[in-house]
């Protein structure tokens, strides 16, 4: 198995999304119900043991169907994060959420995250998240569209544990929290998942990336989901609701670049990815999900 450990926990490389499984923006969808279990379970007999849901993903059907698909594996095995939405962040809904959720997934949530900053004060969040600690719900939490400034203040909330990650969007194509979130993660010893690695498929389509990857026999996918898995602290999260697409996606563990093809796929891209951060910033700010 492919694993990356922590201070605290040791988690598969790579962890698999659920946005758009099970529904979307606050509402269900049930039609492709079997596939989306089939896709979960499947990842998780492949090594992708880490699974990133939110209530808000299907209005709480994405994390039903997370834990329809894990009945019956063995839970330790398993990485389930979650995250309450930003209007439920006050100290009696952020509770309220993490039990909804807990509830929907048949067991408690190993990282909760809040989804991205609130009205609410953040030390109400933060004690609410100690006190679901307290009381076994979740084990762990931490921020979720957050810059460095906004996890400092975080900081300055927490009693009795740590906060031990932060989940931003980070792609080869958008680099602007390298030396921000990223960097603060890496430097504190704090996990940073990346969401949407691929760039809803433009960097599975990069012939450059393809070309690297003819030397490993792999496709240009698991090239840039390799390259993320090369970064100590980094963990890419990839949507999958196929098992075709779930097979490829774990083909990018159990093997690493060389040094020289990493620094090259750096430098190629670090070249391109000026002018869509900016895109990217500018759509991130019209859209308020992850």
């Amino acid at each position: 198995m492919d694993k990356k450990k922590f201070k605290y926990f040791t988690i598969s490389s790579l962890a698999f999304g659920t946005w758009r499984i099970g529904g979307g923006y606050w509402y269900a969808d049930h039609s492709r119900d079997k596939e989306w279990i089939d896709a979960i379970r499947k990842a998780v007999e492949l090594g992708i043991t880490t699974i990133d849901t939110a209530e808000m993903y299907g209005n709480g059907h994405a994390e039903e169907l997370v834990g329809e698909a894990i009945k019956g594996l063995a839970r330790d095995d398993i990485f389930i994060v979650s995250k309450v939405w930003p209007s439920h962040a006050d100290y009696d809904n952020v509770i309220k959420s993490a039990n909804k959720s807990a509830k929907r997934l048949g067991t408690y949530i190993d990282l909760y995250l809040l989804h991205s900053p609130s009205r609410v004060p953040i030390c109400k969040t933060i004690k609410a998240f100690e006190k679901l600690v307290d009381d076994g719900i979740i084990r762990f939490f931490g921020l979720s569209n957050f810059d460095v400034e906004g996890i400092e203040k975080a900081k300055e909330c927490v009693s009795k544990y740590e906060i031990v990650a932060i989940q931003n969007h980070y792609s080869l194509l958008s680099r602007g929290d390298e030396r921000k979130a990223l960097a603060y993660a890496e430097k504190n010893g704090m996990l940073y998942m990346a969401y949407t690695p691929l760039e809803n498929g433009i960097l599975s389509r990069n012939e450059f990336l393809s070309t690297i990857g003819r030397k490993y026999n792999k496709s240009a996918t698991q090239v840039a989901l390799n390259w993320y898995i090369c970064r100590n602290n980094l963990l890419p999260i990839v949507k999958a609701s196929r098992v075709e697409h779930v097979e490829e996606n774990a083909g990018a563990m159990g093997w690493r670049l060389s040094e020289e093809d990493w620094r090259a796929i750096d430098e190629h891209f670090r070249e391109r990815s000026y002018f869509l951060d900016k895109m990217v910033s500018t759509l991130k700010s019209l859209r308020p999900w992850s």
